[in-house]
């Protein structure tokens, strides 16, 4: 197997990431650094009967390529959470700022190659942006975070699953901005990603297929219901199937479609992946369709990052009885990512 290196940052303290990121750490067959407080690890170790002694706190990230077989790297950029701060289903502010921390962290290994992907646990975007901590204000998620902190020209948020994907054209908005925020711009961008990734991953499909979804009803009803269709949507497919052809890259897309059709149509095999212009608009086929299964990934930034399509589970933390095969799957395509990624710089080199 492709000896990748991951950065996991294991989420908010308060939730069920760290419990899905020890069980899947002691599981997977590749190197796993996890980023975050060494206590609250070595707890939802416990929580799975699983020896908190193979946790081994490092004081670099390199030492945790170096550790015996069966040891798993913990690096704590933080000081330790007390009791009350990492309290099962009770964020905190000082969880909050801990949990940016680690993001930060692990997001820097893996921009200093120290690691070939970043791979992240479920946080509370309510606590870290309230918790005052440098680069919190504002904060509204992995995505917009880690583009701003790679300055990166463009991101994309897409979830993959092998039966359906999807990238958003907008994200974490209001639904009364959505409409104001499409653009031409952002349709070509996150349909020429998500065909990107798709293509990527694509292994023996002889052809890949995307349709991008309407914003309005029946995708405008030629205009009747809006006009974001006609004068946004459709130029932005133009550019997207330009680009492709530009790069002599095979890939067919097809749109604006009406996006209850859109879904219905993927599921059914006609398509691997759909665009989707806002977020529920994706989230909620996914979640439909492939909940646990699906992963989050980040799009046209410097880095490979992948994520668990799941929240934080409050109600659930401490329980011992969360899923782990979301983080499973959200490393095993940070692994695909990072070996697609290896192969074409041999292929260039």
């Amino acid at each position: 197997m492709f000896g990748a290196r991951l950065a996991l940052s294991i989420g908010c303290p308060s939730g069920i990431g760290p419990e899905v990121s020890v069980v899947t750490a002691t599981k997977t067959k590749t190197r796993v650094l996890l980023v975050g407080d060494l206590n609250v690890i070595r707890r939802a170790a416990a929580l799975r009967a699983i020896n908190p002694k193979r946790f081994i706190r490092v004081l670099r990230s390199d030492d945790t390529w170096l550790l015996p077989r069966g040891k798993i790297g913990v690096f704590q950029p933080t000081q330790p959470l007390s009791v009350k701060d990492a309290a099962f289903g009770k964020p905190s502010r000082a969880g909050g700022a801990a949990q940016l921390a680690w993001i930060d962290y692990a997001c820097d290994l893996v921009r200093d190659c120290d690691a070939e992907a970043l791979v992240t646990g479920p946080v509370s975007k309510e606590a870290i942006a309230s918790s005052k901590a440098p680069g919190s204000e504002g904060f509204i998620g992995h995505t917009e975070h880690l583009q701003k902190r790679l300055h990166a020209k463009e991101v994309v948020m897409a979830f993959y699953d092998e039966r359906l994907s999807t990238s958003l054209v907008t994200t974490h908005l209001a639904l009364s901005k959505v409409a104001r925020a499409i653009t031409r711009e952002g349709v070509e961008r996150a349909t020429y990603f998500l065909g990107d990734l798709l293509l990527r991953l694509a292994e023996k499909k002889s052809k890949v297929r995307i349709a991008v979804a309407g914003l309005n009803p029946h995708a405008g009803e030629h205009g009747l219901f809006g006009r974001e269709e006609i004068e946004l949507i459709l130029p932005g497919i133009v550019r997207a199937r330009a680009r492709f052809a530009k790069e002599k890259r095979k890939i067919e897309i097809v749109g604006p479609v009406p996006a209850e059709s859109a879904f219905r149509l993927a599921m059914n095999g006609s398509y691997e992946g759909v665009v989707a212009m806002y977020h529920d608009q994706a989230t909620i086929p996914m979640k439909l369709a492939s909940f646990g299964d699906a992963v989050n990934v980040s799009l046209a930034l410097p880095i490979i990052r992948t994520s668990v399509d799941h929240g934080t589970a409050y109600d659930i933390a401490g329980k011992g009885t969360a899923d782990p095969s979301g983080m499973q799957a959200a490393i095993d395509l940070a692994l695909r990512l990072a070996l697609s990624r290896a192969q074409w710089r041999r292929s260039i080199a």
